[in-house]
């Protein structure tokens, strides 16, 4: 084949329809071995325009596999390699270039790196802008500061200090390597700065929360792009300054679907649920990152109802379709409503869309079932978890913790000490908390004395944990010594924890001590006065009962009202103790008064 036809001058119609595959017939990595044999078998491997395009190829299925399982991914690149490695001639630039940002794109640094040194030292690669660039990336990627200040060096010694594109990345690497000094140097150096230069400076000073100095940057800048202001933003959101995010996101003559979907996680990540939601409604266009930035702050605003809402809606999508972000999100909220319809169906779609290999996704499915009482399932979820991290074994454990099944949810713990798992606080708080659900005191005892054994200084959680324990299990003078003892300011959950403790006790006297004490650090909580109200009641001191009413009074206290939910044809429907709002809610109260009839006579007979 002569060199024309190699530069693509006088291509065979086999060597164009082997480019036409690759471009767009191309997804998986069967058909890239189809591909691959084509080529042997017609002798077009020799075509370095070709190979680039083979090798580029694996690479971008490399990189959307990557995500999901590295082992299918490394596959790829390690034949993209092998195709590189039998090629007689690898002085070329571009795709010993192509080559290395192959193995950069499912982050093989050291690989990339020794092809590299290989091919400068032993084949005599010249290096170009590009080179010099896939190595900046690199650097930043892998944070290796000394690497960065080689390649800097590098590309002085070769000539490219002044390329545009190159001193850019440059900036950017510094940039990310926190080294905002020398990224400001080398872009007061430049001789010729591009708008990119001047976003990636701001980006800069904005990612580490520079924000006087990102602001600066950028009311320098001579044109502004949809970029800087995006940074800002971001960088406004991230320190919790909406009013000033929110300032910027007015002045852009131009936004995008990233512009709008900061402003969204920002008022959701600070509580402001109602201004994401209208900002959301008015997205001239939205991206899956949009809809998984809502259904997410629903969640963590303790709306899961709304979540699942949002979620039903995303279905009806028709370009849009959830992914490893979606389902992690929406099912804490489906665990929190027991939803468990809808978390069979996510479940199936999870399988369908070959998600289930996904460890993070793994472990929202255990933590869902197990929450649900769905333990059967949620064993075989954690079972078929091809690598359990510490993460998927608490889901587990909490899970049987919180439904009462104690000494199960210890000898997963067990299990998971054998697996040369390390424990971490979370994991010891579900612990103890199975044993403080299994009234397993002794147990209890002996995991929070162990913490220390696996590295673990234990905080107010876990003290909190053991003071509940202690005290549900009438061991109120050990519980009070615990609580007294503990080297930490003691919280409204730990004080109203051991008030109802004393509740259960019946002990009076000390439930009024308690009570005087979380008065004197200035807790108000309503479930405090409660218990002991009932606590006189019990021993009709009615007197005393209406004084703790009228403080009550007088705080406006009110006791929180008491709901549940339950999912009837994938659709959840909460009641609110009193409450009159729901459409059939004559029927319920018909059915009720009819139960309670038939109960009377039952007891009755």
């Amino acid at each position: 084949m002569c060199e024309k036809q190699q530069l693509g001058g006088l291509w065979s119609t086999k060597e164009r329809t082997c480019l036409y595959l690759l471009q767009y017939k191309t997804t998986t990595k069967h058909s890239l071995l189809q591909i691959h044999a084509f080529m042997l078998r017609n002798y077009l491997d020799k075509n370095k325009n070709l190979a680039a395009k083979f090798i580029a190829t694996c690479s971008t299925i490399a990189v959307k596999r990557f995500a999901t399982s590295s082992d299918n991914a490394n596959d790829l690149i390690r034949h993209a390699r092998q195709l590189f490695d039998h090629m007689p001639v690898k002085d070329d630039t571009f795709i010993s270039n192509t080559m290395m940002r192959a193995h950069l794109g499912i982050r093989q640094y050291e690989e990339c790196v020794d092809l590299y040194t290989e091919l400068r030292g032993n084949v005599g690669l010249k290096p170009d802008g590009y080179t010099f660039m896939t190595l900046g990336k690199l650097c930043a990627l892998s944070l290796d500061v000394w690497g960065s200040q080689q390649v800097h060096d590098l590309v002085v010694k070769e000539g490219f200090e002044h390329d545009l594109y190159v001193s850019t990345c440059l900036v950017d690497m510094y940039a990310k390597l926190g080294k905002m000094d020398c990224a400001q140097k080398l872009f007061d150096e430049m001789p010729e700065r591009s708008l990119v230069s001047w976003t990636t400076l701001v980006c800069g000073y904005a990612k580490r929360g520079e924000m006087d100095n990102a602001r600066m940057v950028f009311d320098q800048m001579p044109k502004k792009d949809t970029a800087a202001f995006n940074a800002m933003i971001d960088a406004y959101v991230k320190v919790g300054d909406m009013s000033r995010a929110s300032s910027l996101f007015n002045e852009m003559p131009e936004k995008n679907v990233v512009s709008w979907t900061s402003m969204v996680d920002g008022y959701c990540s600070h509580g402001n649920i109602s201004m994401a939601r209208t900002l959301f409604d008015s997205m001239p266009h939205k991206n899956l990152i949009s809809w998984n930035a809502l259904i997410k702050g629903y969640y963590q605003s303790k709306q899961p109802d709304e979540a699942l809402k949002l979620f039903q809606e995303l279905q009806l999508e028709a370009s849009l379709e959830p992914d490893n972000v979606t389902v992690v999100s929406i099912l804490p909220a489906i665990a929190d409503l027991g939803a468990l319809e809808s978390g069979n169906w996510v479940h199936q779609y999870i399988i369908r869309k070959k998600m289930n290999t996904a460890t993070n996704v793994c472990t929202a499915l255990v933590d869902m079932y197990a929450k649900c009482g769905e333990f059967t399932k949620a064993r075989r979820v954690f079972d078929s978890t091809p690598r359990k991290e510490t993460a998927t074994w608490n889901a587990l454990i909490h899970g049987l913790a919180v439904n009462g099944y104690g000494n199960e949810a210890i000898n997963v713990f067990l299990d998971m000490t054998r697996s040369n798992i390390k424990p971490n606080e979370i994991t010891m708080t579900a612990v103890l908390t199975a044993c403080n659900h299994s009234g397993l005191v002794e147990e209890g005892k002996r995991w929070f004395k162990s913490m220390q054994d696996f590295g673990i200084v234990p905080k107010i959680e876990q003290y909190g944990c053991m003071i509940d324990l202690l005290g549900r299990a009438g061991c109120l003078d050990e519980a009070e010594r615990f609580m007294d003892d503990m080297p930490f300011e003691m919280n409204d959950i730990i004080l109203s924890s051991f008030l109802s403790a004393c509740g259960y006790a019946k002990d009076v006297k000390r439930a009024e001590r308690i009570l005087n004490k979380t008065c004197e650090k200035g807790f108000h909580n309503e479930g405090n006065y409660i218990t002991l109200r009932n606590l006189y009641a019990q021993d009709r001191r009615w007197v005393d009962v209406e004084e703790v009413v009228g403080v009550m009074r007088s705080k406006n206290s009110r006791k929180e009202v008491g709901c549940s939910v339950i999912e009837v044809d994938g659709h959840v429907w909460g009641f609110a103790s009193g409450d009159r709002f729901h459409p059939q809610w004559l029927a319920i109260k018909s059915m009720l008064d009819m139960l309670l009839i038939d109960m009377k006579k039952e007891r009755n007979a």
